[in-house]
């Protein structure tokens, strides 16, 4: 690994970036691979390193390196293409059409920073030229200083000349610029900080009067200064090798001719070639009729407050654009990832597919095809102004296994019920079964009884190969509870008293029904007019079928009451081993402790240890007279305080 130092030193905020690059030049094959387009990182450098503040100053420190997975990562529009950044909800892939996009870095944090770059000559003689990127910035918590936060730095060098191309470098930031468009996400990685994104948007840079000229990109990314809060971008190149204006090339039977301006100033104003008449103030400049070939228009565009430098630029208008369709070779479609169909866009011209069905769109030149059925779509090219048109046919094959599904018997029921549940696919694949996403060993038949509650689904296949999913159904298979017998409950006569059944299932009846409010209530009131015991039981069930009967006993006392026996034995005959207070009516036992004849603590109450049985720490302690403490809160909520003696006999 060759070691960089690059030291970037900026007072400006940076975001993390999604980046979309579009060369343009005249008679000259592009770059190889500027674009992405082979899908890999050939003839892009990488690099890793880490960002730190020093002296009020920024300072990114990277290295060279292989691209690695989780800094620089590739992204393909036909398996990632209707895939949206979490944070700002924009496509991940750029949608200027291109079929490939770089994710550079990551949502760790820890001051990591990334790049990459890209050289390039210009042609000789070609002194009219330009390169236009598209980003989309996602940074998280920008309120530190300017130096500490989160950036991206876009650095344009003329490596010929070791020279900077300053009006062409610069930092992207949210705040303390004049760039508009940044919004806060809905979405927070943590609730500390807040986190702000820019959806795609375009830039040019002027390399004009630069021919021969070896060019050096470099986009560069970094988290906070601090550590905790991140960046990271996703890089697009989209290549279009023509040095004029979009647009500036038009077919001599078009009705108008839209031009377009390079992207990312504040402001435009189009002229005539002897400037005595403006004829636009946006971006795009539409001239209906279409102009006579040969015609010359100039633009003056003013950038945003410090993100490049006012300029004048030329084009002429040439009617000489030819438009050839092309939508790709015949392929097929296995059902798992969909397929790119189609060819990169191209400016100045138009696209339609038929039919619309399978398409991920059907106004774009690629679009992704996943057909149901073998379908042949037909691409129309067109240029803007409708002159010139063409056709081309592509086939795409469905490859699609049988993915139907049958389901028998019940997808709710009882485990000591008789009912069951089978699932089938067709006959014509084979499969394999999976509960909860992972694969059932040896369910490999057509036919599968389910024995337990999860979600199921097959993978089926047929004799090409093809394998997805079938759709998923969900089965519970409940298993009956047992029965309990609750605690008794006390009530005085003429008292309301809440009961309380385990809400274990979907309905509940008590019975016999007497005495209460309503015997269909998991908490019904019971009131008794005299002394007396009621047993009650509770029939639970459930939807899937399963009953439980549970029990409650019912005492209405008199008055509340506490004993506790004078002597106990816990000698593990199981005959008054254990020594603890006997109630009627007391609804919490606050405080029961034991102490010894010197006054120590040698038992307090807990719902784990309900009673003394003659140890201390483990160890048995000596016959003898010991002394007792006791308070609890009655059912009349009163306070019940009781003490004596007790003698451990042994």
């Amino acid at each position: 690994m060759s070691a960089v130092y690059i030291q970037i030193k900026t007072k400006l905020l940076f975001p993390a970036i999604a980046l979309c690059l579009c060369v343009q030049a005249v008679a000259q094959i592009c770059p190889v691979n500027i674009d992405f387009e082979q899908g890999t990182f050939k003839n892009w450098k990488a690099y890793l390193g880490n960002v730190s503040a020093a002296g009020g100053f920024n300072e990114i420190f990277l290295s060279e390196t292989t691209a690695t997975s989780g800094w620089h990562e590739m992204y393909s529009r036909s398996v990632n293409g209707f895939d949206l950044d979490y944070f700002g909800d924009f496509p991940v892939v750029c949608p200027n059409g291109s079929g490939y996009s770089v994710k550079l870095g990551n949502t760790r944090g820890g001051a990591e920073a990334e790049g990459l770059s890209y050289e390039f000559t210009i042609p000789p003689g070609r002194n009219e030229y330009s390169i236009t990127y598209h980003y989309a910035v996602v940074f998280e918590g920008p309120t530190h200083q300017e130096f500490q936060q989160p950036r991206l730095e876009i650095e344009v060098m003329n490596v010929t000349d070791n020279q900077r191309v300053d009006c062409s470098s610069f930092t992207f930031i949210p705040f303390g610029s004049a760039l508009p468009g940044f919004q806060q996400s809905p979405r927070q990685a943590n609730a500390n900080a807040v986190v702000w994104y820019k959806d795609w948007t375009p830039v040019t840079i002027n390399l004009n009067n630069k021919a021969g000229k070896t060019i050096r990109i470099f986009f560069k990314t970094a988290d906070c200064t601090f550590v905790r809060h991140f960046g990271y971008a996703y890089v697009d190149v989209n290549t279009e090798c023509n040095g004029e204006f979009p647009g500036a090339v038009f077919c001599p039977n078009d009705d108008f001719v839209k031009v377009t301006a390079p992207y990312g100033f504040e402001s435009y104003k189009w002229f005539n070639q002897t400037f005595t008449q403006v004829l636009g103030s946006s971006n795009e400049l539409i001239l209906r009729p279409a102009p006579s070939s040969g015609t010359t228009l100039a633009v003056e565009v003013t950038p945003f407050f410090g993100y490049g430098c006012k300029d004048t630029i030329y084009t002429k208008l040439i009617d000489t654009l030819t438009v050839q369709a092309y939508a790709g070779k015949d392929t097929s479609y296995c059902g798992v990832e969909p397929v790119l169909i189609g060819e990169p866009p191209k400016q100045g011209r138009t696209y339609s597919w038929s039919p619309a069905t399978g398409l991920s769109s059907a106004f774009i030149s690629n679009p992704v095809a996943s057909p149901s059925v073998t379908t042949t779509y037909t691409l129309t090219v067109s240029s803007n102004g409708g002159g010139c048109r063409d056709t081309d046919e592509i086939t795409v094959q469905s490859l699609l296994p049988d993915t139907s599904l049958r389901f028998a018997g019940k997808t709710l029921f009882c485990s000591t019920s008789k009912d069951s549940a089978v699932l089938y696919t067709a006959n014509s694949v084979s499969a394999q079964w999976y509960r909860n996403g992972t694969a059932i060993p040896g369910a490999v038949a057509n036919r599968y009884r389910v024995t337990s509650s999860g979600t199921y689904y097959a993978s089926v296949k047929n004799e090409t190969g093809c394998a997805i999913p079938t759709r998923t159904v969900n089965v519970v298979i409940e298993e009956e509870k047992k029965a309990e017998r609750y605690p008794v409950r006390f009530s005085f006569a003429d008292q309301f008293l809440r009961l309380s059944a385990r809400t274990i299932a979907d309905t509940v009846l008590w019975r016999p029904p007497l005495l209460l409010n309503d015997a269909a209530l998991f908490n019904p009131d019971f009131k008794s007019p005299q002394l007396g015991e009621y047993l009650y039981t509770i029939r639970l069930a459930s939807l899937s079928g399963c009953v439980t009967v549970d029990t409650q006993l019912v005492k209405v006392i008199a008055k509340v009451e506490v004993f506790l026996p004078n002597a106990f034995t816990p000698n593990n005959d199981r005959l008054n081993d254990v020594f603890t207070p006997v109630t009627i009516g007391i609804d919490k036992i606050e405080l029961f402790k034991i102490y010894n004849r010197m006054g120590a603590e040698i038992y307090s109450w807990s719902a784990g240890k309900p009673g003394w049985d003659g140890t201390y720490k483990n160890s048995l302690q000596n016959p003898g007279t010991y002394v007792w403490q006791f308070r609890g809160i009655g059912i009349d909520g009163s306070v019940y305080y009781r003490k004596g003696f007790v003698v451990l006999i042994r």
